[in-house]
């Protein structure tokens, strides 16, 4: 079984209105991740992403850069204990 993983992740830059929560939801679902994303009112994207770990990582290596549009200037991760409370990912 592949190990599990939670990682708590604040994007910071040209990260909304640039569909940054769109492409990471559809990116997740690919990759088979829950969890959720939001815009926060300073103006940086707040994600969880929950599940193994390699995908968790290929998600946290995806949001360095984001979509087409964005500009990321600073990601800041805090891994987190793997609670399986997701059964997808939403936009919040």
């Amino acid at each position: 079984m592949a190990e599990k993983t939670r990682i708590h992740v604040f994007v910071s830059g040209q990260v909304q209105g640039v569909f940054f929560r769109y492409s990471a939801r559809r990116k997740a679902l690919k990759l088979g991740i829950g969890g959720w994303v939001r815009n926060l009112e300073d103006g940086r994207v707040e994600t969880v992403f929950e599940g193994e770990k390699e995908k968790v990582e290929e998600m946290v290596e995806w949001a360095k850069n984001g979509p087409i549009f964005a500009k990321v200037s600073k990601i800041e991760i805090r891994w987190e204990k793997y609670q399986g409370g997701f059964n997808s990912f939403e936009i919040r």
